[in-house]
């Protein structure tokens, strides 16, 4: 039974946050889920998380996910006692552990696999990397080629220093040796801390070995102490997840400005325009086309849609085929059928368009449901809000409605039915009916040169 251990006590002062430093984002996601997440993969059951301060942030974060547990560190004592308090809270079962920075977003799921296999017959593997210069980082001391201790930069000697083969913080335990020499750590250093890199000297000296695993990739090691180092990560995790896009089959025509959480999935054969944010839960069909500057976020896309540039989506549906923007707004419960079109400066709200139905220009359409292949004309509004409550307004299948019409709801215009332009609407029109709710025009003959100002 493996399981992991993530240290995510600290709260990170350099961030000069109130939120613990674990909980700052990367592409969407808090750093410490990106670690729980590669952990989850590697094969880890259960995952504690060691909490300190901004504890119940922390819990929140992870609601719902019932292989997290958690281990309070009470008192900021230093690596190794976050160890001890993590290690409390495993199953007695426990067989190996992986061991895991809450601020180190990126660690590959296949190093963590690495690390498995050197562990084997060892007391422990630890990943380290290799780095110039390696300014702050823990070294790798070697005996005869065996990784005999790691000493804390602020305690090694000028010749230690030197060494360029670092230490991540991520390891690969054997459960009953951690067990057995957890209470041998002192807090005999230059910070007066127990410092969980002891215990490879400690694997050394018993005889029972340490295994290092160099990383492939040192960039991916890195972690977050303060806004700049998040914003490189951030910058990175970009790189790597437009990579895996355009590699299933998604073009970008600028990978540069693309921004993509982590959580999103793209079809392929669609392409991205430059300046382009999805975020959250979205999901984008096969064969579509995202407009420059357009920002689509917790959305779903069907197959072939084309979003023209510079539009919103958040928490959208829109099926196939359909067409969106430029500048347009789908706000929270937008509904679009196959094929409807939602075109410049419209706004949606919490409102379905039948398959075919569109609002081309300047309309807003809230609380409503349009029927299929139904029109509705520029400057077109759903009042749907009376001062205190939402109501809803029902236009029907192959309904017209004219241009600048006001539709005051609750109200329902019927299958077939037109709406004559500049309409004030405030009862129902009938199936097949045309609706007019405007003054009668009168003309007065002669009042221009009667009447009318004259310029000065």
């Amino acid at each position: 039974m493996r399981a992991a251990i993530i240290l995510a006590a600290g709260q990170g002062t350099r961030m000069k946050s109130a939120r613990p430093k674990v909980l700052h984002e990367v592409l969407g996601r808090p750093m410490v889920q990106w670690v729980v997440d590669a952990a989850r993969l590697a094969g880890a059951k259960p995952i504690v998380v060691v909490v300190g301060y901004g504890a119940q942030a922390v819990r929140d974060s992870f609601a719902g996910q019932d292989d997290v547990i958690f281990a309070v560190q009470e008192q900021q004592l230093g690596t190794g006692d976050a160890l001890a308090c993590g290690l409390a809270a495993l199953p007695a079962e426990t067989d190996s552990l992986f061991v895991l920075c809450g601020d180190v977003p990126l660690i590959p799921t296949q190093e963590l696999q690495a690390l498995v296999e050197a562990q084997q017959g060892c007391a422990l593997s630890v990943l380290s990397f290799k780095s110039q210069p390696p300014h702050g980082y823990g070294r790798k001391l070697r005996q005869d080629g065996k990784v005999c201790a790691i000493i804390e930069a602020k305690d090694a000697s000028s010749e230690q220093l030197a060494i360029s083969e670092c230490n991540s913080g991520t390891y690969c335990f054997d459960a009953e040796f951690l067990r057995g020499s957890i209470a041998s750590l002192d807090t005999n250093n230059a910070q007066g801390e127990f410092y969980l890199t002891d215990l490879v000297a400690i694997a050394h000296a018993s005889g029972a070995g340490a295994a290092a695993v160099v990383a492939a990739d040192a960039a991916r090691l890195a972690g977050a102490n303060d806004r700049c180092d998040l914003a490189a990560l951030n910058k990175r995790a970009q790189s790597l997840v437009n990579e895996a896009l355009m590699r299933s089959g998604v073009t970008m025509e600028d990978p540069a400005s693309t921004w993509v959480d982590s959580t999103v999935s793209v079809g392929p054969e669609t392409v991205i325009a430059p300046g382009v944010r999805l975020s959250g839960r979205t999901q984008i069909g096969a064969a579509c086309r995202i407009g420059q500057g357009s920002v689509i976020g917790d959305s779903l896309l069907g197959d072939g849609v084309v979003v023209h540039p510079y539009s919103v989506f958040e928490s959208a549906q829109v099926e196939a085929a359909c067409s969106v923007g430029p500048f347009a707004r789908l706000r929270p419960q937008a509904y679009l059928e196959t094929g409807a079109k939602v075109g410049n400066f419209v706004e949606v709200k919490k409102a379905r368009f039948g398959a075919g139905a569109k609002a081309n220009h300047l309309a807003y359409i809230g609380d409503a449901e349009i029927g299929a292949g139904a029109n509705i004309g520029a400057g077109t509004i759903t009042c749907n809000y009376d001062g205190a409550n939402k109501h809803l307004t029902q236009i029907g299948e192959g309904s017209f409605v004219g241009s600048n019409s006001t539709l005051v709801a609750p109200i329902k215009i019927g299958d077939g039915a037109f709406v004559a332009a500049g309409s004030v609407v405030t009862r129902e029109v009938p199936e097949g009916a045309l609706g007019v709710g405007r003054v009668k025009q009168r003309n007065i003959e002669g009042w221009v040169a009667r009447a009318a100002p004259k310029k000065g």
